[in-house]
């Protein structure tokens, strides 16, 4: 049965009526596309503030970059990066708070904190806490496809017979261990891990299958935004992947083609543009007729005598 909201929490979001747009805050200085804000929680919030101006439903704080080579924070660090703006930004905003970590304490810390979701990028293979957590909160639960736990790369890449289909195998079996560890089928997420242990041949695959996720059974999350795999499809004549600030129509043509394949949420570095395009992809896919009908203010043309 498709899910009809997604429980994070004391937020209910509806689902099928539009894409939801959660915007990236890092409290990092190694973020692979920058803008980290370790540091400087002031500037964060402001920055924080300015996304939900611009359109933002959710905000992804994270205290620690996936990147295999940059040195693992410790739990009391992490804490200590993303507790004091959760704290802010629950008591300023209304907006709904992820914290992107696969650590169960900071999970604890940051749900006690005000934060509504946890979105795990380790889909298990650093441990079960992160899942107790969110169970223990009721909060919303980001499953996500990986092959191997974060900061660790793999000697040889994964070789997939049906890419697809080894996907929703593993997704299955994480959904039914979220199960046993007391998260709800109404508070869980589903990422299929654009990025996360393929090639970006098989980025492309998943992209081209998302609706198969759909058969999960949870809402999908999408997180392709200013990833490599955009800068190699859009590399120049030498073969020079464009670089991740340069990636924004890239992004925006992913975004465009998830939502008509049923993503509902998708995670993203450009709000405001990103924003924009979810909105007038959900018009089309998601809007009903009449909508937009004409109207004095939306005829394209200023009298009923034609263009003038």
């Amino acid at each position: 049965m498709t899910p009809t909201s997604l429980r994070c929490g004391r937020h209910t979001l509806p689902l099928g009526g539009k894409t939801y747009v959660m915007a990236i805050i890092n409290i990092t200085d190694d973020s692979f596309a920058g803008g980290g804000f370790l540091n400087n929680h002031d500037e964060a919030l402001r920055q924080a503030s300015r996304y939900v101006g611009e359109g933002a439903d959710i905000i992804d704080i994270g205290g620690e970059s996936a990147r295999t080579e940059t040195p693992l924070v410790s739990e009391d660090e992490e804490i200590e990066r993303v507790v004091p703006l959760i704290e802010r930004l629950a008591r300023e905003t209304d907006a709904v708070i992820s914290v992107d970590t696969f650590k169960g304490e900071v999970a604890e810390a940051a749900l006690a904190a005000g934060a509504s979701i946890v979105n795990d990028i380790a889909g298990f293979t650093m441990g079960t806490g992160t899942a107790r957590a969110a169970a223990a909160h009721d909060a919303g639960f980001v499953i996500n496809y990986t092959t191997n736990p974060p900061k660790v790369r793999l000697p040889q890449p994964p070789e997939y017979e049906d890419v697809v289909g080894e996907h929703l195998d593993v997704l299955r079996q994480r959904i039914e261990r979220a199960r046993g560890l007391g998260v709800r089928d109404e508070t869980m997420i589903v990422d299929p891990g654009i990025a996360f242990g393929k090639s970006h041949d098989e980025d492309l695959e998943v992209l081209r299958n998302l609706e198969r996720f759909r058969s999960l059974g949870p809402p999908l999350l999408l997180a392709p935004s200013r990833k490599h795999f955009i800068g190699a499809v859009l590399a120049d004549e030498y073969g020079t992947a464009l670089r991740p600030e340069e990636r924004l129509e890239g992004t925006a043509a992913v975004l465009a083609l998830a939502v008509a394949h049923g993503v509902d949420i998708v995670r993203v570095h450009d709000v405001a543009e990103m924003a924009h395009v979810t909105r007038v992809a959900d018009a089309i896919v998601r809007g009903r007729r009449g909508d937009y009908a004409a109207s004095r203010g939306s005829w394209p043309w200023p009298s009923k005598n034609g263009p003038g």
